[in-house]
């Protein structure tokens, strides 16, 4: 027998398998599946027969091999008996021919997909090709399917030598995948993702060094220096206790490194065993599309292709293209990049920085999308542009990549999206010279020669109906200024037309004032052009043109667009998809339109211009708000039922979209979060201000997510500021109100208190019961914070009192759950239990699931304090589930973070270390310092509960730079802990 057989690749098979359909488990308890039916397995005995022959490979175990295998060196005097009623039994349980007698033993003939095990070290086989082969997504991804067979702890349960040599194997081979698959993560750049894990291994497996190695690494990729060398120094101290040796040369010269800052580390570390040289990273394609008549333009051609072919013995190459709208600056960068890429191994970048518009790209929205293109983490990716604009230049360094910035407002906002290595290349468009970038290649772009011009007419229009009308044709191309987009809106309007001659669309262009157009510098330019589309549309199409122009954001959707135009969306969508064919509008996706930001500009004008009232203008503008308002307001109700609030907000006169659950409606609100903001910015002037304030109130799930959280915080200053210029005091109190609930949300506690202080002040004249009732709540919340406790009881108590006058049941469970809160911190718990019990009740009664997470949230921190752990951390992980299903990136964070508190508090540091290095993940760039703050308290007392001490006091004194800097009492908590470190 193969005493010492363990986890390998089958040298041996059966001839053949006969369980089809059969599926056997060892990674966990011994158990068998006929298809999904859950067979019953027997004694432990006869688990450790099944186990026995499972693990032999189809290869027949004698009698005395399972006997020893079970029993070990004393058997009982009937142990053959009871290896033949074990094995009665099953071939009871199996199909026949499952389980076989031969040779005096048995054996099981399944197949050997049919075992767990057989099927994880497969997948860990093709993992591992596939790493060596530099496929790093697919080898994680296979690792990870690997990994996912296993269920607890193998063969749980199972009695005898054999399987205890066995567990022990599988284990430690369980251990060294998750190792090798915590490299990849690493190499991947999912580094604070990995720390959470990495510090709850390293607290099961102290004494193994390569996972202390890892979290090390881990730790200094995400930026947490101090915490890596805490780890290094807990290592050592923890050998030479326990062992009485130091620690191996790899983590010695690891923390050399990270003591010099080695720019190595940044990357993969040299010798590494997963950082192979031919591991593959990501490489983004995110060229547009060349246009294949691409025309003329030769010489530039050549000079920019040959700028960026030489980009490799360059400091690092730039060319910035520029001239007017309409002039081809796009068409030839993109057609320049194509021509370029097999210079640019490594990958190609794309962005529209929207220079032309008043809503250009932020250079640091930018150098995040760039990043995730680039295979970085969004828990990796710093919060302040300088730090995201390092990270950027680190990523592109030793790598060969072209960055195509178009569309680009002034050199200032290019200057951060800019790579910093040799081998790498960027392309700018702007409609101004860059002078003030320094080294570029400066490339002025004219309108096409009249041969080019006419060249790029013919591909569009066709040979046959220019050469019967040259003349007619150049006449054209010379209207037309020679500018290339203009001619291509021309051609393509007469490529559509077959009745049209070439010499009625030169008839068209003939108008004087037209070619004086053309030939103007500028966007005038670019007006003309469009104003060739634009007069040969029908009525109904120009008016849809002018309309849809009026919004700002970055696109509409069909239904908006439908309200701005008061028609069935099956009439606007057959506009829009008309205006697509004129070029004048663009199909951004299904259901989705936009305009170009000059393009959208001329629809302004024209709506000016053309005799459109300014009455009708202002109410396509109040449907579309309408819109918005009726839409978010039933998302708000469907999130919250039985909230007063939707009855408060103004009346609408259009109907909105309604939805038949949760997730469409939450779907909707995300996806339109640019647009409806942007209609509250628009629209706040003194008619419609008061619904683009409730506008802002109902859709207050954007500033708490934290996915949108600094627009909505813009957004609402703005129309503060407005219902101040306009001295209305409802609207004022209202905008207020969310402002506070910004701040709130951000950990600035003081601004926010007086903000809710000035909402209530602000609405007792008229007694709006918005921010009465909920200024007080807010204030109350507030108070708890800052340890004001009686304050907080105050406010909330009047907060209970208001919604209740107001029949807001929701809105008194809120504040009964914010009650709760001030109770436990004044010591009362059994109040405290009992008045989240009481929100809670309300919330399941009516429906609310996302509020009635916030119930159970406050309910798990009751139960921690009066010691009921487990039901503590049953709601807090129902809570858990629901704020991860909707998408509430704080409260998901925040709960990770109490049940962070449960773990400390039921002794099981190393998953509360686990949990709040998640907590941290999660609340990266939201939530603010003071929270951020808190969970650091927490991490180091599970740190120092694992016997990290040195990390521990490095979260500590972070934790405690954070509350002085705020002023917080928690300092005070924090020194206490340091107190030993301090006197020492």
């Amino acid at each position: 027998m193969d005493r010492d057989g363990g986890p390998r690749v089958p040298q041996r098979r059966a001839p053949e398998a006969t369980g089809a359909g059969f599926r056997f488990g060892v990674l966990g308890p011994v158990r068998a599946w006929r298809g999904d039916e859950l067979l019953p397995s027997g004694s432990p005995q006869q688990r450790a027969l099944l186990a026995a022959l499972l693990l032999r490979d189809g290869r027949t175990a004698t009698a005395s091999e399972l006997i020893d295998a079970i029993w070990g060196e004393e058997p009982p005097s009937r142990a053959l008996a009871a290896i033949r009623t074990y094995a009665s039994r099953l071939r009871k349980v199996l199909d026949p021919g499952v389980l076989v007698s031969e040779s005096g033993g048995y054996a099981i003939r399944a197949g050997s997909a049919a075992l767990d095990l057989t099927r994880a070290q497969e997948l860990a086989t093709a993992a591992e090709k596939a790493r060596a082969g530099g496929d790093q997504a697919r080898a994680r991804h296979l690792l990870n399917a690997a990994l996912a067979h296993w269920d607890g702890e193998p063969l749980a349960g199972v009695p005898g030598p054999y399987a205890e040599n066995q567990r022990t194997r599988l284990a430690e081979w369980r251990l060294q995948l998750v190792e090798v698959r915590l490299d990849m993560d690493l190499e991947a750049g999912c580094h604070a993702e990995a720390v959470s894990e990495l510090t709850a291994l390293t607290a099961a497996h102290p004494l193994r060094e390569r996972l202390r190695e890892l979290l090390m690494l881990a730790l200094y990729r995400s930026g947490r220096q101090a915490e890596a060398l805490a780890v290094y120094a807990d290592t050592r101290r923890l050998l030479a206790d326990e062992l009485g040796v130091d620690p191996r040369p790899e983590l010695s010269r690891l923390q050399e490194r990270i003591l010099r800052a080695d720019d190595g580390l940044a990357r993969n570390p040299a010798g590494a065993p997963a950082a192979t040289a031919s591991a593959a990273p990501v490489r983004p394609a995110q060229l547009p599309a060349s246009i294949p008549d691409f025309t003329g333009r030769s010489s530039f051609v050549r000079e920019l292709t040959a700028r960026l072919a030489d980009a490799e013995t360059k400091v690092m190459a730039v060319s910035a293209l520029a001239g007017i709208g309409g002039v081809g600056k796009t068409t030839l960068a993109v057609h320049v990049a194509h021509a370029a890429r097999p210079h640019f191994p490594d990958g190609q970048l794309y962005v529209d920085l929207q220079g032309a518009g008043s809503h250009f790209a932020e250079p640091d929205t930018v150098l995040g999308a760039f990043l995730r293109a680039l295979g970085t983490p969004d828990s990796a990716i710093p919060e302040s542009m300088e730090e995201r604009a390092a990270l950027f230049r680190s990523t592109l360094d030793g790598r060969r990549v072209l960055v195509l910035l178009d569309n680009a407002r002034d050199a200032a906002q290019i200057r951060p999206l800019l790579p910093g290595t040799a081998g790498c290349a960027a392309l700018v468009t702007s409609r101004i010279r860059m002078v003030g970038l320094a080294g570029a290649h400066l490339v002025d772009l004219d309108v096409m020669s009249p041969d080019e011009a006419l060249q790029l007419f013919t591909r569009i229009v066709g040979v046959e109906r220019v050469s019967a009308e040259r003349e007619a044709a150049l006449d054209v191309v010379a209207a037309c200024g020679f500018l290339p987009l203009a001619i291509r809106i021309a051609a393509a309007r007469l490529a559509s037309r077959r009745t049209w001659t070439v010499s009625v669309l030169a008839a068209k262009l003939a108008d004087e004032r037209r070619r004086l157009d053309e030939l103007q510098a500028g966007d005038l330019a670019v007006k003309a052009t469009f104003e060739l589309g634009y007069g040969h549309l029908e009525p109904a199409q120009s008016r849809a043109f002018r309309l849809l122009g009026l919004p700002d954001g970055p696109d509409i959707s069909l239904a908006a667009a439908a309200a701005v135009l008061d028609l069935p969306e099956q009439d606007t969508e057959d506009l829009l998809e008309s205006l697509v064919d004129t070029s004048l509008v663009e199909s951004a996706a299904p259901g989705r339109y936009r305009y170009h930001d000059l393009v959208r500009l001329y629809a302004r004008s024209c709506a000016e211009r053309d005799d459109l009232p300014a009455a009708e203008r202002e109410s396509a503008m109040s449907r579309l708000l309408d819109f918005y308002l009726a839409t978010a307001a039933g998302v708000y109700a469907l999130e919250r039922p039985g909230d007063r609030l939707v009855d408060h907000l103004e009346p609408t006169a259009h109907p909105g979209l309604s939805f038949g659950d949760r997730r469409s409606a939450q779907d909707w609100l995300y996806s339109e979060a640019d647009p409806l903001l942007a209609c509250v910015r628009r629209q706040s002037g003194p008619r419609t201000l008061r619904r683009a304030v409730d506008l802002l109130y109902a859709a207050l799930d954007l500033g708490e997510s934290g996915a949108n959280s600094k627009q909505y915080e813009a957004t609402a200053e703005a129309v503060r500021e407005a219902a101040r210029t306009v001295a209305d005091t409802q609207a004022e109190g209202r905008a207020v109100m969310t402002l506070a609930n910004v701040h709130q949300l951000a950990g600035r506690f003081e601004p926010a208190d007086r903000e809710a202080q000035e909402a209530m002040r602000l609405a007792a004249p008229t007694q709006d019961p918005l921010p009465l009732c909920w200024a007080s709540n807010a204030r109350g919340i507030i108070a708890l914070y800052q340890n004001r406790h009686t304050d907080g009881e105050t406010h909330l108590t009047r907060a209970i009192e208001a919604f209740r006058a107001d029949a807001n049941r929701p809105g008194e469970a809120s504040a009964l759950c914010n009650l709760s809160r001030i109770h436990l911190a004044m010591g009362r718990t059994a109040s405290a239990v009992t008045l989240a019990e009481e929100g809670l009740a309300i919330y399941d009664a009516m429906g609310h699931e996302l509020r009635g997470a916030n119930a159970r949230y406050a309910l798990g921190l009751a139960l921690t304090q009066s010691g009921r752990l487990r039901a503590a951390t049953d709601r807090l992980n129902e809570a858990l589930t629901v704020f991860r299903d909707s998408r509430q990136r704080l409260w998901e964070g925040m709960t990770m973070f109490r049940l962070a508190e449960v773990d400390l508090a039921g002794r099981r540091p190393a998953q509360a270390a686990a949990n709040a290095e998640m907590a941290l993940t999660v609340l990266r760039g939201i939530g603010g310092e003071w929270r951020r703050g808190n969970v650091l308290t927490v991490l180091g007392r599970a740190l120092d509960g694992i016997g990290h001490a040195g990390r521990a006091q490095v979260c500590w004194r972070d934790a405690l730079a954070i509350f002085d800097e705020l002023g917080s009492p928690e300092a005070a908590q924090v020194r206490a802990l340091l107190s030993p470190v301090a006197a020492a």
